[in-house]
């Protein structure tokens, strides 16, 4: 099988261009946790660090029993006691 040819008839008067310049690629990096993941950590060291220091006086955002809703309205919202950075 002829896989070089398949690309059609070259046109032979055609002149070769010289080495073509390619921008830098752009990469992002791989965390091991996700975004949401991360958010949920520190939601959760705060809440650890609160309870430590007798300052727990919220609902935790892992108490699920106090943000149950039906499914077709949205999550009731989280309320910290602090304002976290990544809700800013």
């Amino acid at each position: 099988m002829d896989t070089q040819g398949m690309s059609g008839p070259a046109d032979p008067n055609a002149e070769p261009i010289g080495k073509q310049e390619y921008k830098p690629a752009v990469v992002r990096p791989r965390r091991l946790f996700t975004e949401q993941y991360v958010m949920e950590m520190k939601i959760l060291i705060n809440e650890v660090l609160d309870e430590r220091e007798g300052k727990f006086d919220y609902t935790s955002y892992f108490d699920t029993r106090k943000y149950t809703h039906p499914i077709t309205e949205e999550e009731p919202d989280y309320k910290p006691r602090y304002k976290p950075s990544y809700y800013q």
